[in-house]
């Protein structure tokens, strides 16, 4: 039986407010056709996940259902259904300014707080920051036989800034270890500031913009004071979203290049200045593609090129690249716990598309999605077949260091 839609409750100005909330996005173009919800791959996996019932809702004025309506969550704002559409109709940019109306749901806004408060998504002190970054130089200084070897810090002039993710301080030292000994190897002018380097921002999913300003614009003006050329972000789609998108929407002073990290090694191995070897690497490897990265920033050629010159059993998702499914733990839902069976019931068709690869490695150069797709092999044992890493880290298995290669 259809719901039934009662005249006497729609709000005939609800639809201006939106509009006027919306600014520049003009919902009202929807044809109704269908295009948006085709082109969502969850809108027949759960309830309450259809962007056309959606905006419809909207446009006839039922504020009362649109504000109740659990889409607002559901949605991961992979703007897939934006895609499709043949009116441009931008649904992740409708959802996430209709959730800066709302209070966020699970820990989105405290993980705001202690970003406000201490400069880091982490809340990692600056005592245990430095602890850190002291920690991985001793570690780099033995494995690289290199007792000088020095983490180039708050470097000013130095071509590149580096910013990432705060995890790799708390959880995943080894991480930004690896992506450091590439750029030894690769010996790049760059820099990692002490005072800003945290280039995450939730509030890019919570939409509360005086939140994002006051997250990111420090990050920005530590470039800026530092004097760098260019700033490279790591494998985090999160992170590569909130710099790119917010420098254009957020950031009033001069205007610098934000690269994805894998745009640049892509060149540097292009240019010789990493070396890898072509026989390191006998797995099938596939490609996740970030929502962030790619669809919404247009990465997905450099990693696949990448990958290409030192992967020999590379197998593409299908689809992949610009349409690739999002793995489901998008729009900061790693951060909602309360929707875990959503994002376990999402995840199901990204494991199915992995598996239909048969591939023994999954390149997931994100945060957020790598532990979505750690927790998929949890939820589905039964179909684990892949190991699930950043692409720096398959990097270093094929990596040739210049003193070994001197010594050859």
């Amino acid at each position: 039986m259809s719901e039934k839609i009662e005249a006497t409750k729609l709000d005939p100005k609800f639809r201006d407010e939106i509009a006027a909330l919306l600014k520049n996005n003009d919902f009202t173009n929807c044809l109704a056709c269908g295009m948006c919800t085709a082109g969502c791959v969850y809108s027949d996996v759960h309830e309450h996940q259809d962007p056309r019932k959606f905006l419809r809702k909207i446009a006839l004025g039922m504020k009362e259902e649109v504000w109740n309506d659990p889409y607002i969550w559901y949605c991961t704002m992979c703007e897939r259904c934006t895609v499709e559409c043949p009116m441009s109709i931008n649904m992740a940019f409708v959802v996430r300014n209709l959730r800066g109306q709302l209070e966020p749901k699970g820990y989105l806004q405290h993980i705001a707080e202690d970003h406000k408060k201490s400069g880091n998504q982490m809340n990692v002190s600056q005592e245990d920051y430095e602890d850190t970054l002291e920690w991985i130089q001793d570690e780099l200084r033995e494995e690289l036989n290199d007792p000088d070897y020095t983490i180039p810090l708050n470097k000013e002039g130095a071509k590149y800034f580096y910013g990432f993710n705060a995890r790799d301080v708390k959880y995943y030292p080894n991480e930004l270890q690896t992506t450091l000994k590439i750029f030894y190897a690769a010996g790049i002018d760059y820099t990692i500031s002490t005072k800003r380097w945290d280039a995450t921002n939730i509030a890019l999913f919570t939409g509360k913009n005086d939140d994002f300003q006051e997250i990111s614009v420090p990050v920005w003006e530590e470039f800026i004071r530092m004097g760098c050329e260019e700033f490279i972000v790591t494998e985090c789609g999160h992170a590569f979203r909130s710099m790119k998108w917010g420098q254009r929407t957020f950031w009033k002073g001069p205007d610098f290049p934000i690269r994805h990290i894998l745009d640049l090694l892509n060149e540097l191995v292009k240019e010789g200045k990493i070396k890898l070897d072509p026989d390191a690497i006998t797995e099938v490897v596939t490609y996740h593609d970030p929502c962030n990265t790619a669809r919404k920033e247009g990465v997905w050629e450099a990693p696949r090129e990448l990958l290409r010159s030192f992967v020999k059993n590379f197998v593409d998702m299908n689809p992949g690249g610009k349409m690739n499914y999002c793995c489901g733990a998008g729009g900061g839902g790693m951060a909602m716990p309360e929707y875990n069976e959503i994002r376990k019931a999402k995840g199901k068709r990204k494991v199915d598309q992995v598996v239909a690869t048969g591939a023994n490695i999954v390149l997931v150069p994100c945060h957020n999605c790598i532990d979505q797709f750690n927790d998929l092999n949890k939820w589905y044992p039964e179909k684990k077949v892949s190991e699930n890493m950043h692409m720096c880290t398959l990097m270093e298995r094929a990596l040739i260091l210049p003193e070994k290669e001197n010594k050859e």
